[in-house]
């Protein structure tokens, strides 16, 4: 098989908290493009039953099961079961790259906010419960319901890309382009995940006045 920034055509790439709306959208998109794709949940029996909405090809396991069978894993679970779902996948994901796409909000009357992650961000926070792992942010902005969207043929926006080590923040760039329509754009090392994180919040009340489904483009580059 043919690599792209050291990406097989045939990576098979894990979705943690892939029965959710984020992690099942980002899944669907995968498999649409050809890559082989596991759901992974706390419910095997869920997983199986979301893998099968899926392109021919996808599969449904345990997180645990997921996470060992799983080249590349992305995580896409609430943040207060982030922590709680990655430590005791330490040895599972030892050595693989680990793509974190959760975003620590909180919400009140107000409309949604960022939370402080004692970490620094929740990329941060993955990286220091994995650290056999290459972690790296990504997805962040992309809209769950134009992931699901079978009338969208393209995703119109650019993925903010985070991470310490460069082959795998090139490995992350070149996995999201398999997304038709999405440009990858690095943003920086692991501490600036914070920023990225929260500006999500931003994109929901961009959302909310404008009755929308926000993502972002970088100009000029």
């Amino acid at each position: 098989m043919g690599t792209t920034n050291g990406l097989a055509a045939n990576t098979v790439v894990g979705v943690l908290g892939g029965t959710g709306p984020q992690g099942l959208g980002l899944a669907r998109r995968l498999a649409l493009a050809g890559t082989p794709v596991i759901i992974g949940s706390r419910d095997a029996t869920r997983a199986a039953d979301a893998a099968a909405g899926l392109p021919d090809g996808a599969r449904g396991m345990s997180n645990a099961d997921c996470a060992r069978a799983s080249d590349v894993v992305i995580v896409a679970v609430p943040y207060d079961g982030h922590a709680t779902l990655l430590s005791p996948l330490r040895k599972e994901l030892a050595g693989k790259v680990v793509i974190d796409c959760v975003n620590p909000l909180g919400f009140d009357g107000k409309g949604a906010f960022g939370i402080p992650v004692p970490d620094g961000s929740a990329c941060e926070e993955a990286q220091a419960v994995l650290p056999e792992s290459q972690v790296t942010g990504a997805f962040h902005h992309l809209s769950a319901v134009h992931l699901m969207d079978p009338s969208r043929a393209e995703i119109d926006c650019d993925v903010l890309v985070v991470g310490d080590e460069r082959e795998a923040s090139d490995l992350t760039q070149a996995l999201a382009e398999r997304i038709t329509g999405v440009r990858a754009i690095f943003a920086g090392r692991l501490r600036n995940a914070h920023q990225i994180e929260a500006l999500t919040a931003n994109l929901i009340s961009i959302n909310r006045r404008y009755k929308a489904h926000a993502g972002i483009r970088v100009t000029d580059v």
